[in-house]
């Protein structure tokens, strides 16, 4: 009878990216009050302290599960033309905010945010901070080539573009289509465009 080989345990990278994708199917399937280091510990068929030494919290650990599904949507191109630009990510990002896997968990992490202070602060350090701050530098980026008028701090104008689509997709039943963007993205440019 021979032994047989051991499955080669993942570490590093790998094991991190394991229990991100395991967080994440797991609060697809049982919502944020499901969710616990246990749960994902025994999912991912490791220890809790494997888990504790990445990720302080359940919190934690599931907003970095949402940031890694949703990395590349919050990358913004540059073409030279702000508004084709806030346009293209504004419709390309949308569905993540109401489609699985992003769209449910996220929608049930403002939910428990609102009697849990400590986890709304970790949501606005690890999630929102991101989101402004990329669209704050494309912006900012658009006003240093002319585009937008000069000498405005536009750190409000970034929190309204983004607190605008979020409003939509968490808090009501109306998309974030064309009609949507295009409308915000007037009124943006009708603020702060640099004339001609």
């Amino acid at each position: 009878m021979t032994d047989k080989p051991a499955t080669p345990r993942r570490r590093g990278a790998a094991r991190t990216e394991e229990l991100l994708q395991v967080t994440l199917d797991l609060a697809v399937e049982v919502g944020y009050a499901g969710l616990s280091i246990e749960a994902v510990a025994r999912r991912a068929g490791v220890g809790k302290h494997t888990i504790y030494r990445r990720w302080s919290s359940m919190a934690e650990l599931l907003l970095d599960a949402l940031s890694r599904a949703w990395t590349s949507d919050l990358d913004y191109r540059d073409t030279g033309d702000v508004r084709a630009d806030l346009r293209e990510q504004f419709l390309r990002s949308a569905p993540a905010l109401s489609s699985p896997p992003i769209g449910p968990v996220y929608r049930a992490v403002i939910a428990e945010a609102q009697s849990d202070a400590a986890l709304r602060a970790t949501l606005h350090e690890r999630f929102l901070v991101t989101v402004e701050q990329r669209t704050l530098e494309r912006i900012t980026l658009a006003q240093s080539t002319g585009e937008l008028v000069d000498g405005v701090d536009l750190e409000f104008a970034a929190e309204v573009l983004c607190g605008t689509l979020y409003y939509r997709a968490l808090l009501t039943d109306r998309p974030i289509d064309e009609a949507a963007v295009d409308g915000l993205l007037e009124m943006f440019m009708a603020a702060y465009g640099a004339a001609g």
